[in-house]
């Protein structure tokens, strides 16, 4: 069998597959790009189970791109807290302005001017392109490497330039070009439930028998990806000063992970540092004025993708108010959850103070 003949053969069983056993998802059967892309964004490195209710929160709040754009991004932020990669959010708000004031209004109808988004990349120009606007672009993430990998029995490292380029061309050749929209869906969805990472379905796929790499048993060894960079260890010592009804928190303004979220005052150093060495510092002494009075301190570890954040909340009670910098915001204690926080200070403010 010609490659042209067997691709055909493939995208056709894929389809029938599809028909069978698509999941009842909010933003499918819809031709709406800005939910679309919204979906898009939301599944960038997030299950579909964790992302579902985020879509529904987000939607609700924001139902156009023209609702997002005129939202303080505080507010996206705080419908965005626990799905982490915050600058996708942040991506997203600019995003949605873009489309406002760069295209009137309206969400671009064409890959080329999908591109020019904040955020947006081949990926997810390419879904929002096909299955909106039915253009035949090809849609390559995870899914699309392993199904593919697996068919045709590929060894060239998926996280590489050349593989990238590699895996884009021949999900390209696989393409119904005359369905582009029901063709990336399936091979997405096929990824995800039926060519899984662990333990596929082989037994009962319809692509049994074109894959290379279950015929030769060889599955479990695919898609090959190079070893990641080891994680960095950083070291958080958080100060939660209170006087019983207020307290005081900061916004992570730098270029850094958790960018615009608010954050109790935070003294980082590159390793754990013991309470008394904290309290010795001219700027912890200055804060606490030598009249607080220091809690029982609790650590807890965060694993991020490329980072181990180990931090340490150290309760301090104060008698006397004294001013503080003049970036931190004072705020009731019980009002601490109207502000979008990482994961990591939302587990320490729902187990050790709400």
């Amino acid at each position: 069998m010609n490659p042209t003949s067997e691709f055909s053969t493939i995208s056709s069983l894929l389809s029938e597959w599809y028909e069978r056993n698509k999941r009842d998802l909010p933003w499918r059967n819809m031709t709406d790009p800005y939910k679309i892309w919204l979906s898009e964004i939301i599944l960038q490195q997030t299950r579909v189970e964790q992302g579902l209710p985020y879509f529904q929160s987000i939607t609700n709040c924001f139902p156009k791109v023209e609702n997002m754009a005129e939202a303080p991004l505080d507010d996206l932020l705080k419908l965005w807290q626990g799905l982490g990669y915050y600058s996708r959010a942040r991506n997203m708000h600019e995003a949605a302005k873009q489309v406002m004031n760069e295209f009137d209004g309206k969400f671009p109808s064409n890959y080329e001017d999908l591109l020019k988004l904040k955020g947006v990349g081949e990926y997810t120009a390419s879904a929002v392109a096909s299955i909106a606007y039915k253009q035949p672009k090809a849609v390559v993430d995870g899914n699309v490497f392993r199904v593919i990998s697996r068919l045709f029995d590929i060894y060239t490292p998926i996280n590489t330039t050349e593989g990238k380029k590699f895996f884009t061309k021949m999900a390209e050749e696989l393409l119904d070009r005359k369905h582009p929209d029901n063709h990336n869906q399936a091979m997405m969805d096929f990824g995800a439930t039926q060519c899984t990472p662990t333990n596929p379905s082989c037994m009962i796929c319809p692509l049994s028998g074109h894959c290379i790499a279950y015929i030769t048993g060889k599955t479990q060894n695919l898609p090959v990806k190079l070893a990641s960079a080891k994680k960095q260890n950083r070291y958080f010592h958080y100060f939660f000063f209170t006087d019983e009804t207020f307290t005081w928190i900061q916004q992570r303004t730098q270029k850094d992970i958790w960018q615009q979220l608010w954050e109790f005052p935070l003294i980082e150093s590159d390793r754990e540092e013991h309470i008394e060495t904290l309290l010795k510092r001219k700027d912890v002494s200055a804060w606490t004025g030598g009249h607080g009075i220091i809690g029982t301190p609790v650590n807890l570890k965060h694993i991020l993708t490329h980072r181990v954040i180990f931090a340490k909340f150290i309760p301090v009670h104060i008698e006397h108010q004294k001013k503080y910098p003049d970036l931190w915001k004072k705020i009731k204690i019980d009002e601490l959850n109207h502000y979008a926080v990482s994961r990591l200070m939302e587990l320490f403010i729902n187990k050790h103070i709400l």
